[in-house]
């Protein structure tokens, strides 16, 4: 752990990658708290894996790589909410046609852009030491987005994700803040792909703000306290990878997922204490 702060003095690219990592931390906790709480992981993961068709296409026309990966989470995140919506149509078939087809367009593209681009396995899989300052700026603006919005629209966000019907009846248009709450989660994906890669970026986002659920009531503290949470995840995850040369986003969703584990076994150890004092008492 020495070396990796004797690295983080010396070495910009470490510093940008923690920088991406407290950013990306932002964004995680709060729209990973309403993932939890509104029950949409699958959903976020099918627009997670639809990003690949951005990332192929952009690749094939040889655009910007995260441009092509926002418009199609974007996409993918109106459509889902407008067919589920309008067209009533099963949410598990509907994830998994958005997966599969997102996935498979990405490979057709990949497969037709001539040589091999080692940067889109990046995008797979993350390498957060590959982020250069550009990304961290974007990903500030993009941090700037989600609390903007969140905080402007939290109430009917809020009416949204625990009851849809009593939102309805106080006159909120259910449908739009549904869409527009997969589109922020959508690019909530884009902001954590560079850090552990499209095919874990489900995981980072819904573990911390679930760690954090164990003990706290209110969106508010999730809210933070998955942030912070998060921040601390990608930190270990960050210098325990540094020194043996681990794959950066991997060993923060193992971080990741010890944490959860341990925060669901403290709250059942907490509950039965609270039992035996009441108990005894």
């Amino acid at each position: 752990m020495t070396g990796f702060f004797d690295a983080l003095v010396h070495y910009r690219f470490l510093q940008l990658a923690l920088g991406a990592c407290l950013l990306a931390s932002i964004g995680c906790g709060i729209m990973g708290t309403f993932v939890v709480v509104r029950r949409v992981g699958a959903m976020a993961g099918g627009i997670a894996h639809t990003v690949l068709a951005g990332l192929g296409i952009a690749y094939f026309l040889g655009g910007s790589p995260i441009l092509g990966a926002t418009i199609a989470a974007l996409v993918s995140a109106v459509l889902i909410g407008l067919i589920k919506l309008r067209w009533q149509q099963d949410e598990e078939v509907l994830i998994a046609a958005f997966w599969s087809v997102g996935m498979a367009v990405g490979v057709l593209f990949i497969s037709m852009t001539p040589g091999y681009n080692v940067n889109l396995m990046n995008y797979l899989f993350g390498n957060v030491l590959l982020v250069s300052g550009a990304d961290v700026v974007r990903m500030l603006i993009l941090d700037v987005l989600i609390i903007i919005t969140v905080s402007l629209l939290y109430r009917q966000f809020l009416a949204t994700a625990f009851d849809e019907e009593f939102a309805r009846l106080r006159g909120v248009n259910v449908e739009i803040f549904y869409i527009l709450m997969l589109a922020m989660i959508a690019l909530t994906v884009v902001l954590l792909i560079q850090i552990v890669g499209l095919i874990l970026v489900i995981a980072l986002l819904v573990l911390p703000a679930a760690s954090v659920g164990q003990f706290a009531a209110s969106l508010p503290r999730i809210m933070a306290g998955a942030s912070v949470l998060s921040m601390i995840i990608t930190f270990l995850g960050l210098a325990v990878s540094y020194a043996p040369d681990l794959p950066a986003g991997a060993t923060i969703i193992i971080v990741a997922g010890i944490t959860y584990v341990g925060a669901v076994v403290l709250q059942r150890l907490l509950v039965r204490r609270r039992k035996r004092r009441l108990a005894g008492g």
